[in-house]
């Protein structure tokens, strides 16, 4: 076979990275196995990317020939001979059939499943942190066969249809050699063993839901979206596996008068026209309670004042983000006499003339909070 660049027959760069590699061997593999290609050149191609990725595969022997090409890998002890390389795991995934060297049994350890429970906070609550008790429904060890699936004081006896191993095998042969179909046993459902006398509690599966209260420390800085990951606290492993992750994915209340932009508290806040005029200090609401704020006289509506240090703590640090407060000049709906009496006067003041507005609000508000 004419020597040709292993990232060129796979069709990668050579940055690709190890999913990115596995992810080109599938789909030509799929394209070119000689079962499902007629074409005539198909076996010596499909040969070709085998030993493609048998090297680029191993990080040692993918280093060699990056560095040093195909001498590399010979001063390694020769060419590799792909027929070597445990493809087990793929072609079973591809084809529905392994070369029966697979290195995960059926029996395997298997990490457990995670699990998902929404968390409601008040928007105070994910600005400060707070200690929540959650409540999670997840399978634990059966109380009553301690795990073992069958009625105390009986045993589950060894699967006659498969001897144990949990799977049945029906041998094929193939240009690469002698391939193995292998199915879960139908009988055992994949676990070597029958259970004559199930447990009473569990049924048979070992396992027993429980409803349990956990109390968790949810830190400050927390958003609608944010997941905090509690490991090992999710559904149980299979045949001694890692039990899975819980996940409690935060979901923040509606405030009544604060919204949240990114680690910056907004705050639209509503002054008198005599305020806006004049100037005055005020008292704007805070998620740490009032704080003075000067409004100098000639205040504009829309403008927005910055209140340092009173906004979200950094999730992943030091700080505070600021409080924005929007100002909004309310002109007022009712009137008393002596009241319309000054506006009135003021009015001659102050004539008929009036300006187009050269920007709009929503322009200076998307300048402020940057775009």
């Amino acid at each position: 076979m004419a020597q040709r660049d292993y990232y060129e027959i796979l069709g990668v760069q050579r940055n690709a990275t190890p999913e990115d590699l596995k992810a080109a061997f599938r789909r030509l593999a799929r394209q070119y196995h000689p079962d499902v290609n007629k074409e005539t050149d198909a076996e010596e191609r499909f040969k070709e990317i085998n030993e493609a990725y048998a090297i680029l595969s191993d990080p040692e022997k993918r280093a060699a020939y990056d560095r040093y090409g195909v001498e590399g890998l010979r001063s390694m002890g020769g060419m590799p001979d792909f027929t070597t390389v445990d493809f087990s795991d793929i072609f079973e995934e591809l084809f529905g059939f392994s070369t029966g060297s697979s290195r995960r049994g059926r029996n395997a350890p298997r990490r457990g499943a995670d699990l998902g429970y929404p968390v409601q906070l008040t928007f105070e609550e994910s600005i400060f942190g707070v200690e929540k008790e959650v409540e999670i429904t997840r399978d634990e060890t059966c109380s009553t066969c301690r795990g073992g699936g069958a009625e105390p004081g009986t045993n589950a006896s060894r699967c006659a249809t498969c001897g144990g191993r949990g799977e049945v095998r029906q041998m094929r042969q193939t240009f690469l050699g002698s391939m193995v179909q292998v199915t879960t046993c139908p009988t055992c459902g994949g676990k070597g063993e029958v259970i004559a006398s199930p447990c009473h509690t569990c049924r048979g599966r070992g396992l027993e839901r429980r409803t349990l209260r956990k109390t968790v420390s949810i830190p400050g800085g927390v958003d609608n979206g944010t997941q905090i990951r509690l490991g090992g606290e999710g559904q149980p492993g299979a045949f001694g596996g890692p039990s899975g992750h819980l996940y409690l994915e935060i979901q923040v209340k509606p405030h009544k008068y604060f919204r949240r932009r990114q680690d910056d508290i907004l705050l639209d806040l509503n002054i008198n026209i005599a305020q806006a005029a004049l100037g005055a200090e005020i008292e704007v609401p805070t998620v740490d309670g009032p704080a003075k704020l000067n409004v100098p006289s000639g205040t504009q509506p829309g403008r927005i004042f910055n209140v340092k240090g009173k906004g979200v703590p950094h999730l992943h640090g030091s700080g505070r983000g600021d409080q924005l407060v929007m100002i909004n000049v309310e002109v007022p709906n009712h009137l008393s006499a002596d009241q319309r009496k000054l506006f009135e006067e003021l009015a001659q003041t102050m004539g008929t003339e009036v300006r187009p507005q050269e920007r709009s609000f929503l322009d200076r508000l998307k300048e402020v909070l940057g775009g």
